[in-house]
């Protein structure tokens, strides 16, 4: 879970009009929703908020907004960007509870490309999935999943079945053992070592 923590200041008021003037005084708008609680309309520090997103996982990680002196467990769910200055205009944070199960994006990592037989071989990793989406314990959001490619071969291909999931999470796709990557062959071919030899011999044979 997130260290990360967030001071924000409840608004009265909603509109275009008023986040407009917010940004003005660099500040973004913001909502807080769920939990079976009624929603609060806020506003950050757009400078702490650009601190927290440069962090990385903002999506994929718990954290705290305090409203005052009540505190939020949240998990940002959204958030728009200038279309010119790719600067935060409005965040959308959900509610979270120690027993909250949420679908968030989590990476996929490959250990071990190095010692993998296709790799080696000239093979290509072909990754269908850079992340997938899973059922998490909001209390306990994995950072990624990993994946040991060294026993994988060409032709192989590595589905989520492959993946050893953390303890109470699983795909929220559920109806078929989706494909993570694939060992590809290489565009030329892999060539059989023993089959040049043989050739080689026979070709010196005729002479």
């Amino acid at each position: 879970m997130s260290d990360n923590i967030l001071i924000a200041e409840e608004r009265d008021r909603v509109g275009k009009g008023t986040s407009r003037a917010l940004r003005r005084e660099g500040r973004t708008p913001a909502v807080i929703y769920g939990d079976k609680k009624e929603a609060i309309s806020v506003s950050v520090e757009t400078k702490e908020l650009i601190k927290v997103i440069n962090k990385g996982g903002f999506l994929s990680n718990t954290m705290t907004v305090q409203v005052g002196k009540t505190k939020h467990n949240v998990l940002p769910r959204d958030i728009q960007l200038h279309p010119v200055k790719d600067s935060p205009v409005h965040v959308d944070f959900l509610r979270v509870s120690a027993k909250s199960k949420i679908a968030v994006n989590v990476p996929v990592v490959f250990l071990n490309e190095g010692k993998c037989k296709g790799l080696v071989r000239g093979g290509v990793l072909n990754v269908v999935r850079h992340e997938v989406e899973l059922m998490v314990p909001a209390a306990a959001i994995p950072e990624n999943i990993e994946i040991d490619l060294s026993d994988f071969d060409i032709g192989d291909s590595l589905h989520i079945s492959s993946f050893k999931l953390p303890e109470d999470v699983e795909p929220t796709i559920t109806d078929r053992d989706f494909t993570v990557a694939t060992i590809a062959a290489p565009s030329g071919g892999v060539g059989d070592s023993s089959s040049d030899e043989e050739g080689e011999e026979g070709a010196e044979g005729e002479e």
